[in-house]
Protein backbone atom coordinates (compact mmCIF):
# COMPACT_ATOMS: atom_id res chain seq x y z
CA UNK A 1 0.00 0.00 0.00
CA UNK A 2 1.03 3.42 -0.83
CA UNK A 3 1.70 6.27 1.95
CA UNK A 4 -1.63 7.51 2.37
CA UNK A 5 0.27 10.86 2.06
CA UNK A 6 1.19 10.16 -1.83
CA UNK A 7 -0.73 8.49 -4.86
CA UNK A 8 2.68 6.48 -5.43
CA UNK A 9 5.37 5.10 -3.27
CA UNK A 10 7.93 5.59 -6.61
CA UNK A 11 7.57 7.71 -9.45
CA UNK A 12 10.07 7.63 -11.99
CA UNK A 13 10.40 9.95 -14.99
CA UNK A 14 11.68 8.30 -18.02
CA UNK A 15 11.17 4.74 -19.22
CA UNK A 16 14.24 4.31 -20.67
CA UNK A 17 16.42 1.02 -19.59
CA UNK A 18 17.15 2.90 -16.31
CA UNK A 19 13.80 3.85 -16.11
CA UNK A 20 11.40 0.87 -17.17
CA UNK A 21 13.78 -1.09 -15.03
CA UNK A 22 13.54 0.96 -12.05
CA UNK A 23 10.00 0.84 -11.83
CA UNK A 24 9.60 -3.03 -12.96
CA UNK A 25 11.88 -3.69 -9.70
CA UNK A 26 9.96 -0.81 -7.50
CA UNK A 27 6.83 -2.79 -7.94
CA UNK A 28 8.31 -5.94 -7.72
CA UNK A 29 9.55 -4.66 -4.25
CA UNK A 30 6.12 -4.23 -2.81
CA UNK A 31 6.23 -0.42 -3.92
CA UNK A 32 3.31 0.87 -5.42
CA UNK A 33 4.51 2.72 -8.67
CA UNK A 34 4.47 5.11 -11.73
CA UNK A 35 6.50 6.02 -15.05
CA UNK A 36 5.84 8.80 -16.94
CA UNK A 37 7.16 8.88 -20.41
CA UNK A 38 6.44 11.55 -23.21
CA UNK A 39 7.08 9.26 -25.95
CA UNK A 40 4.59 6.73 -27.60
CA UNK A 41 6.28 3.83 -26.51
CA UNK A 42 8.44 2.88 -23.76
CA UNK A 43 12.12 2.12 -23.99
CA UNK A 44 13.75 5.39 -24.23
CA UNK A 45 16.04 6.09 -26.79
CA UNK A 46 17.74 2.74 -27.00
CA UNK A 47 14.81 0.68 -27.89
CA UNK A 48 13.30 3.10 -30.38
CA UNK A 49 16.07 5.30 -32.07
CA UNK A 50 19.40 3.91 -30.48
CA UNK A 51 20.63 0.61 -29.68
CA UNK A 52 18.02 -1.95 -30.83
CA UNK A 53 17.10 -0.28 -34.22
CA UNK A 54 21.05 0.25 -34.92
CA UNK A 55 21.46 -3.50 -34.14
CA UNK A 56 19.41 -4.69 -36.59
CA UNK A 57 20.37 -2.42 -39.42
CA UNK A 58 24.16 -3.54 -38.41
CA UNK A 59 22.96 -7.27 -38.42
CA UNK A 60 21.13 -6.86 -42.00
CA UNK A 61 24.03 -4.98 -43.24
CA UNK A 62 26.48 -7.34 -42.32
CA UNK A 63 24.42 -10.26 -43.93
CA UNK A 64 24.36 -8.56 -47.40
CA UNK A 65 28.22 -8.04 -47.25
CA UNK A 66 28.36 -11.61 -46.82
CA UNK A 67 26.49 -12.31 -49.79
CA UNK A 68 27.43 -9.65 -52.15
CA UNK A 69 30.90 -9.10 -50.54
CA UNK A 70 32.69 -12.43 -51.38
CA UNK A 71 32.61 -14.38 -48.16
CA UNK A 72 30.24 -16.41 -48.95
CA UNK A 73 31.12 -17.11 -52.56
CA UNK A 74 34.20 -17.98 -50.59
CA UNK A 75 32.57 -20.68 -49.42
CA UNK A 76 31.31 -21.91 -52.79
CA UNK A 77 27.53 -20.33 -51.85
CA UNK A 78 27.42 -18.11 -55.32
CA UNK A 79 24.88 -15.12 -55.39
CA UNK A 80 23.73 -12.43 -56.64
CA UNK A 81 21.81 -9.99 -53.93
CA UNK A 82 19.40 -7.16 -54.59
CA UNK A 83 18.75 -4.51 -51.83
CA UNK A 84 15.53 -3.88 -51.07
CA UNK A 85 15.70 -1.10 -48.29
CA UNK A 86 12.08 -0.31 -47.42
CA UNK A 87 11.53 -4.46 -46.23
CA UNK A 88 15.01 -3.69 -44.59
CA UNK A 89 13.91 -0.84 -42.81
CA UNK A 90 10.84 -2.80 -42.22
CA UNK A 91 12.19 -5.87 -40.16
CA UNK A 92 14.03 -3.03 -38.06
CA UNK A 93 10.87 -1.42 -37.23
CA UNK A 94 8.75 -4.72 -36.12
CA UNK A 95 11.49 -5.63 -34.00
CA UNK A 96 11.55 -2.52 -32.24
CA UNK A 97 7.83 -2.74 -31.91
CA UNK A 98 8.26 -5.79 -30.46
CA UNK A 99 10.36 -4.85 -27.91
CA UNK A 100 9.18 -1.64 -27.05
CA UNK A 101 5.61 -3.80 -26.56
CA UNK A 102 7.32 -6.12 -24.29
CA UNK A 103 7.76 -3.46 -21.95
CA UNK A 104 4.63 -2.68 -21.84
CA UNK A 105 3.38 -6.19 -21.17
CA UNK A 106 5.87 -6.12 -18.71
CA UNK A 107 4.09 -3.00 -17.19
CA UNK A 108 1.07 -4.18 -16.76
CA UNK A 109 2.21 -7.73 -15.71
CA UNK A 110 3.91 -5.79 -12.66
CA UNK A 111 0.88 -3.38 -12.06
CA UNK A 112 3.21 0.04 -12.97
CA UNK A 113 1.25 2.64 -14.16
CA UNK A 114 2.33 4.53 -17.22
CA UNK A 115 1.75 8.05 -17.38
CA UNK A 116 1.72 9.29 -20.86
CA UNK A 117 3.51 13.01 -20.95
CA UNK A 118 6.20 14.97 -20.21
CA UNK A 119 6.68 15.14 -16.24
CA UNK A 120 7.76 18.47 -14.33
CA UNK A 121 8.55 19.03 -10.76
CA UNK A 122 6.05 20.88 -8.96
CA UNK A 123 8.02 20.01 -5.71
CA UNK A 124 9.99 17.32 -4.29
CA UNK A 125 6.78 15.09 -4.13
CA UNK A 126 5.46 16.10 -6.86
CA UNK A 127 5.11 16.36 -10.47
CA UNK A 128 3.05 17.49 -12.92
CA UNK A 129 2.15 15.36 -16.00
CA UNK A 130 -0.30 16.57 -18.77
CA UNK A 131 -1.91 18.92 -16.34
CA UNK A 132 -2.35 15.76 -13.88
CA UNK A 133 -0.55 16.44 -10.70
CA UNK A 134 0.94 13.31 -9.51
CA UNK A 135 2.68 12.94 -5.56
CA UNK A 136 4.88 10.03 -4.86
CA UNK A 137 7.60 9.91 -1.67
CA UNK A 138 10.41 9.27 -4.13
CA UNK A 139 10.63 10.37 -7.47
CA UNK A 140 13.45 8.80 -9.45
CA UNK A 141 15.08 10.94 -12.74
CA UNK A 142 15.52 8.62 -15.12
CA UNK A 143 15.50 11.07 -18.22
CA UNK A 144 18.34 9.82 -20.05
CA UNK A 145 20.35 11.96 -22.84
CA UNK A 146 19.33 13.30 -26.48
CA UNK A 147 22.57 13.97 -29.56
CA UNK A 148 24.64 16.98 -28.61
CA UNK A 149 24.04 19.72 -31.30
CA UNK A 150 27.28 21.20 -33.70
CA UNK A 151 27.15 24.50 -33.89
CA UNK A 152 27.14 25.82 -37.89
CA UNK A 153 25.51 21.92 -38.66
CA UNK A 154 21.92 22.32 -38.48
CA UNK A 155 20.37 18.62 -38.11
CA UNK A 156 16.96 18.07 -40.25
CA UNK A 157 15.85 14.38 -40.19
CA UNK A 158 12.80 15.11 -41.68
CA UNK A 159 14.78 16.26 -44.55
CA UNK A 160 17.14 13.57 -44.70
CA UNK A 161 20.24 15.15 -45.63
CA UNK A 162 21.82 16.51 -42.69
CA UNK A 163 21.01 13.79 -39.76
CA UNK A 164 21.68 12.66 -36.17
CA UNK A 165 22.01 9.20 -34.83
CA UNK A 166 17.90 8.86 -35.28
CA UNK A 167 18.10 10.52 -38.90
CA UNK A 168 20.78 8.12 -39.43
CA UNK A 169 18.36 4.99 -39.23
CA UNK A 170 15.70 5.83 -41.05
CA UNK A 171 17.51 6.98 -44.62
CA UNK A 172 15.27 5.71 -47.28
CA UNK A 173 18.21 5.57 -49.81
CA UNK A 174 21.93 4.27 -49.85
CA UNK A 175 23.95 7.68 -49.41
CA UNK A 176 26.35 8.33 -52.69
CA UNK A 177 28.87 9.48 -50.08
CA UNK A 178 28.21 9.90 -45.91
CA UNK A 179 29.94 12.03 -44.02
CA UNK A 180 30.31 10.96 -40.63
CA UNK A 181 31.01 13.85 -37.80
CA UNK A 182 32.66 11.97 -34.90
CA UNK A 183 34.69 8.79 -34.49
CA UNK A 184 33.19 7.43 -31.38
CA UNK A 185 31.16 4.55 -31.28
CA UNK A 186 27.84 5.88 -33.05
CA UNK A 187 29.32 7.49 -35.77
CA UNK A 188 31.18 4.35 -36.41
CA UNK A 189 27.90 1.66 -35.87
CA UNK A 190 26.33 3.65 -38.51
CA UNK A 191 28.72 4.50 -40.46
CA UNK A 192 29.57 0.93 -41.26
CA UNK A 193 25.90 -0.21 -41.58
CA UNK A 194 25.70 2.34 -44.99
CA UNK A 195 29.15 1.65 -46.15
CA UNK A 196 28.59 -2.17 -46.32
CA UNK A 197 25.07 -1.38 -48.09
CA UNK A 198 27.42 0.47 -50.99
CA UNK A 199 27.68 4.54 -49.58
CA UNK A 200 31.39 6.20 -49.60
CA UNK A 201 32.22 7.27 -46.02
CA UNK A 202 33.95 9.64 -44.71
CA UNK A 203 34.82 10.19 -40.91
CA UNK A 204 35.83 13.49 -39.76
CA UNK A 205 37.35 13.19 -36.06
CA UNK A 206 38.94 15.71 -33.97
CA UNK A 207 41.46 13.95 -32.50
CA UNK A 208 44.51 11.69 -33.95
CA UNK A 209 42.62 8.46 -33.41
CA UNK A 210 39.13 6.64 -33.39
CA UNK A 211 36.81 5.72 -30.48
CA UNK A 212 38.29 8.22 -27.76
CA UNK A 213 38.52 6.88 -24.58
CA UNK A 214 39.50 3.27 -25.05
CA UNK A 215 42.89 1.65 -24.58
CA UNK A 216 45.32 2.60 -27.13
CA UNK A 217 45.89 -0.78 -28.75
CA UNK A 218 42.26 -0.98 -29.74
CA UNK A 219 42.61 2.71 -31.17
CA UNK A 220 45.14 1.70 -33.48
CA UNK A 221 43.08 -1.43 -34.73
CA UNK A 222 40.02 0.61 -35.79
CA UNK A 223 42.36 3.15 -37.45
CA UNK A 224 43.66 -0.14 -39.31
CA UNK A 225 40.77 -1.76 -40.12
CA UNK A 226 38.18 0.89 -40.92
CA UNK A 227 40.62 1.90 -43.16
CA UNK A 228 40.89 -1.41 -44.83
CA UNK A 229 37.18 -1.83 -44.77
CA UNK A 230 37.36 1.54 -47.09
CA UNK A 231 36.03 4.28 -44.79
CA UNK A 232 37.99 7.52 -45.66
CA UNK A 233 39.36 8.78 -42.39
CA UNK A 234 40.08 12.48 -41.51
CA UNK A 235 41.81 12.48 -38.01
CA UNK A 236 42.75 15.55 -36.16
CA UNK A 237 39.84 17.70 -38.36
CA UNK A 238 37.26 19.47 -37.09
CA UNK A 239 33.80 20.58 -39.30
CA UNK A 240 33.13 24.17 -38.97
CA UNK A 241 29.96 24.01 -41.31
CA UNK A 242 27.87 22.68 -43.79
CA UNK A 243 25.27 23.94 -46.01
CA UNK A 244 22.55 21.84 -48.54
CA UNK A 245 22.46 23.03 -51.30
CA UNK A 246 19.98 20.25 -53.30
CA UNK A 247 20.53 16.79 -53.05
CA UNK A 248 24.23 17.42 -51.90
CA UNK A 249 25.68 18.86 -48.96
CA UNK A 250 28.68 21.20 -48.67
CA UNK A 251 30.83 20.36 -45.58
CA UNK A 252 33.67 22.69 -44.21
CA UNK A 253 37.03 21.45 -42.71
CA UNK A 254 39.93 22.57 -41.06
CA UNK A 255 42.78 20.73 -39.40
CA UNK A 256 41.95 20.81 -35.35
CA UNK A 257 45.22 22.64 -34.94
CA UNK A 258 44.01 25.40 -37.00
CA UNK A 259 45.00 26.26 -41.01
CA UNK A 260 43.38 26.07 -44.48
CA UNK A 261 39.79 24.63 -44.63
CA UNK A 262 38.66 22.53 -47.53
CA UNK A 263 35.20 22.09 -48.73
CA UNK A 264 33.76 18.08 -49.31
CA UNK A 265 30.91 17.61 -50.96
CA UNK A 266 28.46 14.59 -49.50
CA UNK A 267 25.07 13.42 -49.98
CA UNK A 268 24.57 13.08 -46.59
CA UNK A 269 25.93 14.09 -43.23
CA UNK A 270 25.35 12.10 -39.45
CA UNK A 271 26.53 14.48 -36.65
CA UNK A 272 27.30 12.02 -33.93
CA UNK A 273 30.10 13.69 -31.68
CA UNK A 274 28.04 12.80 -28.46
CA UNK A 275 25.45 12.64 -25.99
CA UNK A 276 24.14 15.47 -23.37
CA UNK A 277 22.13 14.89 -20.10
CA UNK A 278 17.74 15.45 -20.95
CA UNK A 279 17.54 17.84 -17.69
CA UNK A 280 15.22 20.42 -19.58
CA UNK A 281 11.70 21.09 -18.99
CA UNK A 282 12.30 19.03 -15.47
CA UNK A 283 11.77 22.06 -13.47
CA UNK A 284 14.72 21.29 -11.24
CA UNK A 285 14.92 25.16 -10.08
CA UNK A 286 11.63 24.39 -8.69
CA UNK A 287 13.09 22.22 -6.14
CA UNK A 288 16.16 23.54 -6.07
CA UNK A 289 18.54 21.16 -8.06
CA UNK A 290 21.31 22.32 -9.59
CA UNK A 291 23.16 20.68 -12.32
CA UNK A 292 27.33 20.43 -12.24
CA UNK A 293 29.60 21.90 -15.07
CA UNK A 294 28.96 18.86 -17.65
CA UNK A 295 24.79 19.51 -17.18
CA UNK A 296 24.77 16.07 -15.10
CA UNK A 297 23.07 16.06 -11.80
CA UNK A 298 25.06 14.65 -8.81
CA UNK A 299 24.13 11.62 -6.78
CA UNK A 300 25.59 10.45 -3.93
CA UNK A 301 26.75 6.52 -4.28
CA UNK A 302 23.35 5.00 -3.52
CA UNK A 303 21.73 7.70 -6.19
CA UNK A 304 20.55 10.30 -4.07
CA UNK A 305 20.61 13.77 -5.29
CA UNK A 306 21.07 16.74 -3.00
CA UNK A 307 17.19 16.93 -2.35
CA UNK A 308 15.56 14.36 -0.29
CA UNK A 309 13.21 12.15 -1.83
CA UNK A 310 14.67 12.94 -5.33
CA UNK A 311 17.32 10.34 -7.00
CA UNK A 312 18.74 9.87 -10.36
CA UNK A 313 19.86 7.44 -12.79
CA UNK A 314 21.55 6.83 -16.18
CA UNK A 315 22.94 9.21 -18.90
CA UNK A 316 21.44 11.97 -16.46
CA UNK A 317 23.97 11.24 -14.07
CA UNK A 318 28.24 11.21 -14.40
CA UNK A 319 29.42 8.13 -16.01
CA UNK A 320 29.50 6.38 -19.18
CA UNK A 321 25.74 6.37 -21.71
CA UNK A 322 25.28 3.08 -21.65
CA UNK A 323 21.95 1.22 -21.31
CA UNK A 324 23.63 -1.41 -18.93
CA UNK A 325 24.61 0.97 -16.85
CA UNK A 326 21.20 2.71 -16.42
CA UNK A 327 19.62 -1.00 -16.17
CA UNK A 328 22.21 -1.52 -13.15
CA UNK A 329 21.37 1.72 -11.76
CA UNK A 330 17.47 1.39 -11.82
CA UNK A 331 17.86 -2.39 -10.22
CA UNK A 332 19.94 -0.45 -7.37
CA UNK A 333 18.08 2.48 -7.07
CA UNK A 334 14.49 0.64 -6.76
CA UNK A 335 16.21 -1.67 -3.80
CA UNK A 336 17.60 1.42 -2.27
CA UNK A 337 14.11 3.29 -1.96
CA UNK A 338 13.26 -0.10 -0.63
CA UNK A 339 15.42 -0.06 2.43
CA UNK A 340 17.49 -2.78 0.40
CA UNK A 341 21.12 -2.22 -0.38
CA UNK A 342 21.48 -1.48 -3.94
CA UNK A 343 25.07 -1.69 -5.44
CA UNK A 344 26.35 -0.48 -9.05
CA UNK A 345 30.40 -1.55 -9.76
CA UNK A 346 30.97 1.48 -11.66
CA UNK A 347 34.37 0.78 -12.23
CA UNK A 348 33.82 -2.91 -13.99
CA UNK A 349 30.87 -1.54 -16.45
CA UNK A 350 31.78 -3.40 -20.18
CA UNK A 351 31.69 -1.34 -23.36
CA UNK A 352 31.05 -2.58 -27.14
CA UNK A 353 30.73 -0.98 -30.22
CA UNK A 354 29.17 -3.13 -32.44
CA UNK A 355 30.72 -2.65 -35.47
CA UNK A 356 32.35 -5.47 -37.71
CA UNK A 357 34.75 -7.05 -35.84
CA UNK A 358 33.31 -5.58 -32.47
CA UNK A 359 35.42 -3.82 -29.80
CA UNK A 360 35.18 -4.41 -26.35
CA UNK A 361 36.36 -3.48 -23.22
CA UNK A 362 35.85 -3.93 -19.62
CA UNK A 363 38.38 -2.03 -16.62
CA UNK A 364 41.05 -0.19 -17.06
CA UNK A 365 43.23 0.99 -20.51
CA UNK A 366 46.80 0.24 -20.17
CA UNK A 367 47.52 4.30 -19.60
CA UNK A 368 44.68 4.45 -16.91
CA UNK A 369 46.27 1.39 -15.25
CA UNK A 370 49.69 3.11 -15.15
CA UNK A 371 48.14 6.72 -14.49
CA UNK A 372 46.55 5.08 -11.11
CA UNK A 373 50.10 3.75 -9.98
CA UNK A 374 49.95 0.13 -11.00
CA UNK A 375 52.68 -1.87 -12.48
CA UNK A 376 51.71 -3.81 -14.84
CA UNK A 377 52.08 -6.94 -16.77
CA UNK A 378 49.96 -7.35 -20.49
CA UNK A 379 49.29 -10.38 -22.62
CA UNK A 380 48.21 -9.86 -26.26
CA UNK A 381 46.82 -12.81 -28.13
CA UNK A 382 45.95 -12.59 -31.96
CA UNK A 383 42.50 -14.03 -32.93
CA UNK A 384 44.88 -14.91 -36.44
CA UNK A 385 46.00 -17.58 -33.99
CA UNK A 386 42.85 -18.75 -32.75
CA UNK A 387 41.79 -21.84 -34.44
CA UNK A 388 37.91 -21.20 -34.85
CA UNK A 389 38.37 -17.70 -35.85
CA UNK A 390 40.77 -19.38 -38.48
CA UNK A 391 38.46 -21.86 -39.63
CA UNK A 392 35.28 -19.20 -39.98
CA UNK A 393 38.34 -17.37 -42.33
CA UNK A 394 37.14 -14.33 -39.33
CA UNK A 395 40.74 -13.31 -38.13
CA UNK A 396 41.07 -9.74 -37.62
CA UNK A 397 41.59 -8.34 -33.99
CA UNK A 398 43.07 -9.58 -30.40
CA UNK A 399 42.90 -10.17 -26.62
CA UNK A 400 44.34 -7.87 -24.64
CA UNK A 401 44.80 -8.51 -20.59
CA UNK A 402 46.22 -5.99 -18.56
CA UNK A 403 46.94 -7.17 -15.02
CA UNK A 404 48.56 -6.24 -11.87
CA UNK A 405 52.15 -7.38 -12.13
CA UNK A 406 52.36 -8.01 -7.76
CA UNK A 407 49.12 -9.64 -7.26
CA UNK A 408 48.50 -10.58 -11.23
CA UNK A 409 44.76 -9.23 -10.28
CA UNK A 410 43.03 -8.52 -14.14
CA UNK A 411 42.83 -4.55 -14.31
CA UNK A 412 41.38 -4.47 -17.52
CA UNK A 413 40.60 -6.60 -20.84
CA UNK A 414 39.97 -5.40 -24.27
CA UNK A 415 39.36 -7.18 -27.49
CA UNK A 416 38.62 -6.96 -31.00
CA UNK A 417 37.17 -9.87 -32.68
CA UNK A 418 33.85 -10.73 -34.18
CA UNK A 419 32.29 -11.88 -30.94
CA UNK A 420 33.99 -9.22 -28.58
CA UNK A 421 31.04 -8.18 -27.49
CA UNK A 422 30.48 -11.84 -25.98
CA UNK A 423 33.61 -12.58 -25.39
CA UNK A 424 33.81 -9.36 -22.53
CA UNK A 425 31.07 -10.79 -20.47
CA UNK A 426 34.19 -13.70 -19.28
CA UNK A 427 36.03 -10.96 -18.27
CA UNK A 428 33.64 -8.83 -16.64
CA UNK A 429 32.68 -12.12 -14.17
CA UNK A 430 36.22 -12.56 -13.44
CA UNK A 431 36.85 -9.64 -12.81
CA UNK A 432 33.86 -8.85 -10.51
CA UNK A 433 35.15 -11.81 -8.95
CA UNK A 434 38.51 -10.41 -8.05
CA UNK A 435 40.18 -12.87 -10.80
CA UNK A 436 43.92 -13.19 -11.64
CA UNK A 437 45.33 -13.62 -15.05
CA UNK A 438 46.25 -16.92 -14.15
CA UNK A 439 42.73 -17.85 -13.03
CA UNK A 440 41.85 -17.46 -16.07
CA UNK A 441 44.38 -18.93 -17.86
CA UNK A 442 43.70 -22.38 -16.05
CA UNK A 443 40.02 -21.93 -16.56
CA UNK A 444 39.51 -24.49 -19.14
CA UNK A 445 37.63 -23.25 -22.18
CA UNK A 446 35.75 -25.04 -25.02
CA UNK A 447 37.92 -25.88 -28.12
CA UNK A 448 37.56 -24.63 -30.46
CA UNK A 449 35.71 -21.05 -29.51
CA UNK A 450 36.57 -17.78 -30.16
CA UNK A 451 36.66 -17.34 -25.91
CA UNK A 452 39.82 -19.13 -26.20
CA UNK A 453 41.73 -15.91 -27.24
CA UNK A 454 41.04 -14.96 -23.84
CA UNK A 455 42.10 -17.53 -21.75
CA UNK A 456 45.61 -17.09 -24.49
CA UNK A 457 45.86 -13.47 -23.64
CA UNK A 458 45.63 -14.55 -20.08
CA UNK A 459 48.83 -16.92 -20.67
CA UNK A 460 50.28 -14.51 -22.26
CA UNK A 461 50.59 -12.17 -18.93
CA UNK A 462 52.04 -15.41 -17.18
CA UNK A 463 54.51 -15.49 -20.65
CA UNK A 464 53.50 -19.05 -21.94
CA UNK A 465 50.76 -18.62 -24.61
CA UNK A 466 50.48 -21.81 -26.68
CA UNK A 467 49.70 -21.31 -29.57
CA UNK A 468 51.73 -17.80 -30.76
Amino acid sequence: MADQNYDYDVLVIGAGPGGYVAAIRAAQLGLKTACAESRDSLGGTCLNVGCIPSKALLHASELFEEAEGGHMAKWGMKTSVELDISAMMAEKTKAVGELTGGIEFLFKKNKVDWKKGHATFVDAHTAEINGEKVTAKDIVIATGSSVTPLPGVEVDNAKGRIVDSTGALEIGEVPEHLVVIGGGVIGLELGSVWRRLGAKVTVIEYLDMLLPGMDKDMRKEAGKIFKKQGMDLKLKSKVTGATVKGKKVHVTVEPAAGGDAETIEASHVLVSIGRRPNTDKLGLDAIGLELNQRGQIETDHDFRTKVDGVWAIGDVIPGPMLAHKAEDEGIAVAENIAGQTGIVNHALIPGVVYTMPEFADVGMTEEEAKEAGHTIKVGKFPMMANSRAKANRDTDGFVKVIADAETDRVLGVHIVASLAGTMIAEAAIAMEFGATSEDIAYTCHAHPTHAEAVKEAAMAVQGKPIHI
